[in-house]
């Protein structure tokens, strides 16, 4: 893992300069560079969004290079420890906290009613599937989750929803919550 992040710290902070419209030059373990330029630059500027849950490593990169971070499976009380660490390593890098967004990733199963959330859910209890960061529920049970995610700081709510069959059900659930 810890070569991994290496890595993705090198590729970060190059790309990031070369983003700006900086010529880059860089020696590191991975990637080295000389007098680098990025050609066309975007037209607009090009976000930077870094997901993970890591307290340490993750959230450092998000400090130092993101304009979101996006938690995956998160609790809204996991989603709260996270963006308060990373408010305060926003500060140690001299950055306000609200420069970052926050956003989520996470599992959507939607049901009618509660027999149909434990269908959805193969028999198990749409407790226990929150309790690993899903929302799972009937359209009042998921309003009432993604309030307690916004009210925890999210942003942005990114669903996955993987039943493609059963594009109904999607429909219901943009009917009923969205």
């Amino acid at each position: 893992m810890r070569p991994r992040f290496d890595r993705l710290e090198e590729a970060l902070t190059v790309i990031t300069r070369l983003l700006a419209g900086e010529r880059v030059t860089f020696s590191g373990a991975y990637y080295d560079f000389e007098d680098a330029i990025l050609l066309p630059l975007p037209e607009r500027r090009v976000p930077i969004l870094i997901g993970g849950n890591g307290l340490n490593r993750t959230l450092s990169f998000a400090a130092r290079f993101a304009d979101e971070w996006n938690g995956i499976y998160l609790t809204p009380e996991a989603f709260t420890k996270r963006t308060r660490r990373l408010d305060t390593l926003l500060q140690q890098q001299g950055r306000a906290p609200e420069s970052v967004r926050r956003s989520i990733m996470t599992g959507l199963t939607f049901g009618h009613d509660d027999a149909d959330v434990r269908r959805q859910l193969n028999g198990r209890s749409p407790d226990d599937a929150r309790a690993t960061g899903r929302i799972a529920g009937t359209a009042s049970e998921v309003k009432d989750q993604l309030a307690a995610l916004a009210e925890a700081g999210v942003q942005r709510v990114m669903l996955q929803y993987l039943d493609y069959d059963d594009l109904s059900r999607l429909e219901a659930f943009a009917a009923a919550v969205l």
